[in-house]
């Protein structure tokens, strides 16, 4: 695009607005996936501090596009299990920081892997039923089959679920979920060592430093070109994910949205399900590394269609090299087990006759075609890309509604115009304290690092203020403000 005109580029800068303005109407403005992703966290918060996990046995984290903010109305609801008494290492001597009185230690093997998959070795006695029957022997170890695992726990799921991978696909009211169950690890892989190595420009190194803390996930998956395809197991970064998804600037945010449109609605929109050989997962890496090897100074609304333009190029490019990288595995090719031979090749030619339109094979997006027409049939046309403009602090609100319905377990609160963000979060929060009574809450107060009992008094404010008779009965109301008051005047005395 280097050699285009000045005249042109304007007019595709004009477009690219356009364009940047209708994304925020579809995927929604930096407020809104704020709104969004804040709303997971809580429920996500909540589920952890009251034990609402399933059996109270497993940990429970949305992941995929639903937690990254996107609302596309087609996207799988993706949910990962994982038992919280189960620790995955790296090496031995990490064992060190787990009671293994309460913790089964669980030994990554990736010796005999492909990059980017590992077998699981069982060091310490499990009380869960599932993994003892899942563990087969090799070599005289105890290893904990992947295939058997899935096997277990999805034969038993849902009657009408589906294995798609890793995962078990159902329909559940309507919605489509995928649910996976997996193992965690507190330790950063060892096939993802040089990551951290590789992130001078992008993400910014607390970001860095923080998905190295995270540690992964291992998912019931193996390779079809492993030496131990029904034991091994993948490991999955949906974490460091969704971390590096949230440090997207709204423009970066919204190139990705447009690349899963694309992907949708021209790419794989006349294939049958099997037939598809790009994923949302391929886009994705596509803008991490457009990103970080194209450290750009500024995305921005003018040039949301060049930064569209340069990952679709580099789509084009991976397919012809039959090579998509794993934004930390690089040695480990997404593409190997379906992008080959003919598929490769009829892939290939339907790109190109993309790539020939140039960003005029926009124009068969449904979605996206509207706003593209607009300008080129009034060039004059004076566009906003104000998102306070663009969407009120009314459409806000009802965001905030809609997710905290949709989520389903925290309370709808009244929507009130010109309430902090901060106020609304805490406000839909409180419906969802419960309260029991082997516990002395007074007593959370009396601690010896201030700030603890700042933060303890501060929800016990929200409680007595916005629980809205739900948990306080209005008969208590009264008495529940004076002991709020004397709670207070222990602090100060601290």
């Amino acid at each position: 695009m280097d050699s285009l005109s000045s005249t042109v580029l304007e007019k595709i800068r004009h477009i690219s607005e356009s364009v940047f303005g209708g994304m925020c109407l579809i995927v929604g403005t930096s407020q809104q996936v704020a709104i969004r992703r804040g709303v997971v966290d809580i429920v996500d918060e909540v589920e952890r501090r009251l034990g609402l996990e399933a059996n109270n046995h497993y940990n429970v984290m949305l992941s995929g596009s639903t937690r990254e903010g996107f609302r596309l109305g087609t996207s799988d609801i993706d949910n990962m299990y994982w038992l919280h008494s189960h620790r995955v290492i790296m090496d031995m001597s990490q064992s060190e920081y787990y009671n293994t009185a309460n913790t089964t230690i669980i030994l990554s093997d990736s010796s005999k892997s492909p990059p980017g998959f590992t077998l699981l070795r069982l060091m310490t006695p499990t009380t869960d039923r599932h993994v003892d029957f899942a563990c087969v022997r090799m070599n005289q170890n105890r290893y904990i089959s992947s295939e058997l695992y899935k096997e277990i726990h999805y034969s038993s799921l849902y009657p009408d679920s589906t294995l798609h991978g890793p995962c078990s696909k159902c329909v559940i009211d309507g919605k489509e979920y995928d649910f996976v169950f997996c193992f965690v690890s507190d330790f950063w892989p060892t096939c993802a060592r040089s990551w951290k190595e590789r992130c001078h420009s992008w993400p910014d190194p607390e970001v860095v430093d923080d998905i190295v803390r995270n540690g992964c996930h291992v998912v019931a998956i193996g390779s079809p070109f492993g030496n131990h395809k029904n034991e091994e197991w993948r490991v999955s970064f949906s974490r460091a994910e969704y971390k590096l998804v949230s440090t997207m600037n709204h423009c970066q945010f919204l190139t990705y949205g447009l690349l899963k449109l694309f992907l949708k609605e021209v790419i794989t929109q006349p294939l049958e399900d099997t037939d598809k050989l790009l994923c949302s997962y391929h886009i994705k890496t596509i803008v991490f590394w457009t990103i970080q090897q194209n450290t750009l100074p500024h995305w921005y609304p003018q040039n949301l269609l060049a930064r569209f333009w340069i990952c679709f190029k580099l789509l084009l490019k991976w397919v012809y090299e039959g090579n998509c990288p794993n934004f930390f595995v690089p040695e480990h090719n997404l593409f190997l087990s379906k992008i080959h031979g003919a598929a490769q090749y009829s892939l290939i030619r339907q790109l190109e006759e993309l790539y020939k339109k140039g960003l005029a094979c926009l124009l068969q997006s449904p979605s996206v075609k509207s706003y593209i027409l607009r300008v080129l049939h009034n060039p004059r046309l004076t566009i906003c890309v104000d998102e306070s403009i663009l969407v009120s602090e009314v459409d806000h609100d009802v965001t905030l509604s809609h997710e905290i319905t949709w989520h389903g377990r925290i309370k709808r609160p009244d929507q009130q115009r010109g309430e902090a963000w901060s106020t609304k979060r805490q406000m839909a929060i409180a419906g969802d304290i419960v309260l029991y009574n082997s516990i002395n809450y007074i007593s959370e107060l009396i601690h010896t690092d201030i700030t603890l009992a700042h933060a303890a008094l501060d929800e016990l404010k929200v409680l007595v203020h916005y629980d809205q008779g739900l948990r306080v009965a209005e008969q208590l109301k009264d008495i529940s403000r004076q002991i709020l008051r004397i709670c207070e005047q222990i602090i100060e005395n601290l």
